[in-house]
């Protein structure tokens, strides 16, 4: 649970085995409580002493039923109590997708794997100026950028390792989903050749969530049918070119601002049409979201100040978003000059 009152020099009693009970005194110690521990039922306390009368106490399910009595005397002494989860299995290793970096695209499952961790390792794409709200974890910062890897991939995953072995829940946060271009795959084997728990928390792709920030459909009836991703870090070779303007349906190019020329300039040798419409979604979600629309023909020129992260949208699509965004505007203005005759 992730606490949202005031317990500044409160104290607060947290039961339950100190494995089990370390997650919830982490995040009362958090939230400025003075933390009393009780680790078993028989009233020892773990660290010489108790408070008279606690403000609260937390009751970690730690799996000994013997704290049903200690509830019953709080609840008749008028006390409350907060029931917290146990932390699960330690020492596994969670990979969890954080979507394009907004907090309402995260899943119930990567809130409840953040919520249980030790230790999270996040990406510069990830939600992670949210992450206090979401944790009492450590946070470490492991985000690359182009050119400069303040933390190499085999030294995060070497990190990863390290703290499972410990016996630490590590979550390793990363933007859009670990499967898509996020090497999760990599980390994966990584943990498995050291012989630690791991798993997958798919995110919300920024291929398919970016493009929808901005109006923009992947696939539409009667309009495409099928949607390719490609990563644009690297530029293409001329087959790849060809291949992609030979299929049809939607390109969704990923991080692709630094190969945007060499993309185009591509398209249009292997036959695409140069007034193919083009969209390019600067910052989706985040604040200074920016959409620039153009054709393959003048993308080069029009997109000139765009800047990753963003992501591009080549297809007939693009002129569906267009088309609803003018009609949206239409029946707005229309509803304006409506209510203005109506004053009149």
């Amino acid at each position: 649970m992730q606490l949202t009152i005031d317990l500044t020099d409160r104290d607060v009693l947290v039961t339950g085995s100190d494995r089990t009970a370390r997650q919830a005194v982490r995040r009362y110690r958090s939230a400025g409580a003075n933390v009393y521990r009780l680790s078993t039922p028989d009233g020892v306390p773990a660290d010489g002493q108790l408070p008279e009368r606690p403000f609260l106490v937390a009751v970690v399910d730690d799996g000994d039923e013997g704290w049903g009595a200690l509830v019953d005397r709080c609840r008749e002494a008028g006390i409350p109590v907060a029931f917290e989860p146990s932390p699960g299995a330690d020492g596994h290793v969670t990979l969890v997708g954080g979507g394009p970096g907004s907090l309402e695209l995260l899943t119930v499952g990567a809130v409840d794997a953040l919520r249980n961790a030790d230790v999270v390792f996040f990406d510069r794409l990830a939600p992670y100026q949210e992450l206090a709200g979401l944790t009492s974890a450590d946070l470490v910062d492991v985000g690359k950028q182009p050119g400069l890897h303040k933390v190499t991939q085999r030294d995060i995953e070497k990190l990863m390792v390290e703290a499972a072995l410990l016996g630490k829940n590590v979550v390793r946060l990363k933007g859009g989903d670990p499967y898509v271009f996020g090497r999760g795959g990599e980390e994966v084997a990584a943990c498995v050749a050291a012989g630690v728990p791991v798993r997958v928390i798919s995110g919300v792709t920024s291929a398919i969530s970016v493009p929808a920030a901005a109006g923009i459909p992947v696939t539409h009836r009667e309009v495409s049918h099928m949607f390719t991703v490609v990563s644009g870090h690297a530029p293409l070779t001329e087959k790849e070119h060809t291949h992609l303007a030979g299929l049809g349906g939607t390109i969704i190019v990923l991080m692709g601002i630094g190969t945007l020329p060499q993309l185009a300039a591509g398209l249009r040798r292997a036959g695409m049409n140069p007034q193919m419409p083009m969209a390019v979604v600067e910052r989706g979600y985040r604040p200074g979201q920016r959409t620039t629309i153009a054709d393959l023909g003048s993308i080069e020129t029009a997109a000139t100040g765009c800047s990753n992260p963003a992501v591009l949208v080549i297809g007939e699509v693009v002129r569906v978003a267009e088309a609803n965004r003018n009609h949206a505007e239409a029946s707005a203005e229309l509803s304006r000059l409506a209510a203005s005759l109506l004053e009149a």
